[in-house]
């Protein structure tokens, strides 16, 4: 019932609309009622008593019906799609802006392919309901009551023999509909594994073609599309019980009425004008019929695509407790007790914590490098202090105030992030820089190019900084990516950078020109940085080693190599002869 009133809730927007379009189906069904009643008076009257200008009359009247009717049914077939296309608009819309801020563990957790399944062909579905279910059901309510108002009308009797048909025919509906819904469901389930697959083997064709994968991909997309069909086929085994049983009842309400009809035209119970009316109505009391069947099965697609839409809806937001607006932060960040763990982790297995019990205090202004061996929460490290994840314990402050006091946006807006793995949108270089202050002029756009040693480059492009990247800057190159992404930064101006083995991915002669705009970039704000290559890190103000065991090792460059320990063996490992 809760799934149903949210449905509903989306014609509220659009109810004037929506009404238009009900008051037309109402119209169009009243319409059809006319027929039949026409026919039998030309029939019984009209005919036998040769009067031709009643008959032409009528004629006249019911190609003015017709008229109307087909003025009608443009309205209910355009405007009452716009109904449906602006429902599922609105839909996407309130699903794209809570995707926005979601979790980071619900995207750790759900393939990219499939929240685009739900976004785009489930919603496309529900479009179809919000447009055709009440319309349908509204028509169909109001053709069977006027059949059977008419039908009484002609005779009592015959039409409740007709209508003593229709329950056994709702009984059979209902009992398929479980069965439908379970194939609907698991269908929705494989199409969005399949629009994952679609996804994943697109965004790594490049690497699929250099590792000359192309068959298991083949393989992996046919195993996916396999599953489809048999989903799909099981659906459609389902539909075709429902439909062909319902053909059935449909056939034998025919041969009930030309059986029983046929008898009380045989006792002079009905004449002939009134048996040939009673069959038109019969074929407008299946059309309501037949539409309720096909209205089932778009409600189990429907209610299937709007069920996993709301799934979506359902999944909780960032918890945003804090309430403290800082314009800036100075940038003295400490760690006091923190302990954390991912949320698919064994939560009674202690060695499941990535970060156990760490105190560690980063003076403002210093820059500060995180090394050590994989696993030992580095990344983890950098991804807690703009709150990407929350804590299991303990609390992490910036100038003395938890930063879960502070609001997630006044935390984010005061630090910047510079990745390995550079993402870029697929617009222009200018597009891409601004993203770090969507309202900056043009200037300080190129300024910040400059900053980042990249405007030089830009300037020897075409069309400069309206040149297009490409999805995700693939017509750029690993060092070209990472500079714009430091303008976008230099742009953004935080005063916390971490910087996530920024430059782990370049060739060292790309590397030295990007150290250079990082150092840039690095100059007067609190600074963190992770760093496999330790000759990036050798003139911080402190280097801390990070074990699964929490901080090993601390000190300057000097005092680590002197010590012999964990660091000085990194250090001589990498620069080995």
């Amino acid at each position: 019932m809760h799934l149903f009133r949210k449905f509903i809730s989306y014609y509220k927007p659009h109810r004037k609309l929506f009404f238009t379009d009900m008051a037309c189906s109402f119209l169009v069904a009243v319409c059809d009622l006319f027929y039949p009643m026409i026919a039998k008076n030309i029939i019984n009257t009209y005919v036998p008593n040769r009067e031709l200008r009643m008959m032409l009359v009528w004629a006249a009247v019911l190609l003015c019906i017709y008229l109307f009717k087909a003025g009608l049914n443009y309205v209910i077939q355009y405007w009452g799609h716009i109904v449906g296309v602006r429902m599922q608009g609105d839909m996407r819309h309130d699903m794209f802006m809570h995707l926005q801020r979601l979790p980071f563990s619900f995207f750790d957790e759900n393939k990219t392919g499939s929240i685009m399944s739900r976004i785009i062909s489930d919603l496309q579905d529900v479009s179809e309901l919000a447009h055709h279910g009440p319309e349908d059901l509204f028509i169909s309510g109001i053709m069977l009551v006027g059949a059977f108002v008419m039908l009484s009308g002609i005779n009592l009797y015959l039409s409740l023999i007709v209508f003593a048909i229709l329950p056994f025919m709702v009984l059979f509906a209902w009992r398929m509909r479980s069965e439908m819904n379970t194939a609907f469901r698991k269908t929705r389930e494989e199409v969005a594994e399949v629009n994952a697959n679609v996804e994943t083997a697109i965004a790594g064709i490049r690497v699929s073609r250099s590792y000359t994968a192309a068959p298991h991909e083949n393989s992996k997309f046919d195993r996916a599309n396999e599953r489809f069909k048999l989903a799909r086929g099981r659906a459609y085994r389902a539909m075709g019980m429902f439909s062909s049983g319902m053909a059935l009842f449909n056939d034998f309400l025919y041969l009930s009425v030309l059986v029983a009809g046929g008898l009380f035209f045989y006792n002079g119970k009905i004449d002939t004008g009134e048996f040939a009316a009673f069959l038109l109505y019969i074929t407008l009391f299946l059309k309501p019929v037949n539409r309720l069947v096909s209205l089932f099965e778009q409600l189990q697609e429907g209610m299937t695509g709007f069920r996993r839409f709301h799934e979506i809806m359902e999944v909780h937001d960032e918890e945003d407790t804090g309430t403290v607006e800082a314009e800036s932060l100075n940038g003295t960040i400490d760690f006091e007790d923190v302990s954390f763990r991912y949320l698919n982790s064994d939560a009674a297995d202690q060695d499941a914590k990535v970060i156990s019990h760490l105190t560690m205090h980063i003076e403002r202004g210093h820059t500060v490098a995180l090394v050590g061996p994989s696993g030992g929460g580095k990344t983890t490290l950098c991804n807690l202090i703009p709150r990407f994840y929350e804590i299991d314990s303990g609390r992490i402050t910036i100038d003395g105030t938890d930063i879960r006091e502070l609001t997630r946006y006044a935390l984010r807006k005061n630090i910047g992030i510079v990745q390995q793995d550079v993402f870029l949108f697929n617009g222009t270089i200018r597009e891409n820089i601004a993203y770090g202050n969507l309202e900056a002029s043009e200037q300080e756009i190129i300024d910040a190019a400059k900053k980042a040693n990249i405007h030089d480059y830009v300037m020897t492009l075409d069309e400069g900084y309206d040149t297009n990247v490409g999805e995700r800057g693939i017509k750029l190159s690993g060092g070209q990516k990472q500079r714009i992404s430091i303008a976008r930064v230099f742009l953004k101006n935080p005063s916390i950078l971490i910087l996530d083995e920024a430059t782990s991915a370049l060739d060292n002669a790309t590397e030295m020109l990007i150290q250079q705009s990082l150092a840039e970039l690095s100059r007067g704000r609190t600074c963190l940085v992770v760093a496999h290559r330790l000759s990036t890190i050798k003139n911080a103000d402190e280097i801390i080693v990070l074990t699964k065991d929490g901080i090993a090792e601390r000190g300057t460059h000097d005092e680590l190599m002197a010590n012999h320990a964990i660091y000085a063996g990194l250090y001589q490992y990498q620069f080995r002869e």
